[in-house]
């Protein structure tokens, strides 16, 4: 038997990557990213009112509660009154001032009747932050029923 002496060739190995795949889903996921972007934008139009409010920040004291009637009379509720006091509207910044002056970091909070209208809890809310010095002042509400 003869052997053989052939060599083995050697392939060559190619240092090239090859990037034609790569653009391939690129382009496809920059078409599917343009198609569904416009539609991500989804939001509702609605006429909020205006007042120059500050953050909230979440601290734990015991909350002073002003409650706005349907007619828009203000009631104060705070730690130690059984009932809520109703009282004009300077008599009730005056009230939560000396609150707050005692405690900077109180919590307030605008507990508005359901049919009184967003304007006058809002301006309450306002009223509050900038005449009562209120740095922490929310909106209350009752946890849906079921």
């Amino acid at each position: 038997m003869a052997a053989s002496h052939r060599r083995p060739r050697k392939r060559r190995l190619k240092a090239e990557i090859n990037v034609v795949p790569y653009i391939d889903v690129m382009l496809v996921l920059l078409i599917i990213f343009m198609v569904t972007a416009p539609l991500l934008n989804v939001g509702v139009d609605v006429n909020l009112p205006q007042a120059d409010a500050k953050s909230l920040e979440q601290k734990r004291h015991k909350p002073v509660v002003v409650q706005v009637y349907r007619d828009g009379r203000l009631a104060l509720t705070y730690e130690g009154v059984d009932r809520p006091q109703v009282m004009e509207a300077s008599q009730l910044v005056a009230k939560v001032r000396a609150f707050v002056a005692a405690d900077p970091g109180l919590a307030v909070y605008v507990a508005g009747d359901r049919e009184v209208s967003y304007q006058r809890v809002y301006e309450v809310l306002s009223l509050l932050q900038q005449q009562a010095n209120v740095a922490r002042a929310g909106l209350m509400g009752d946890p849906k029923r079921q």
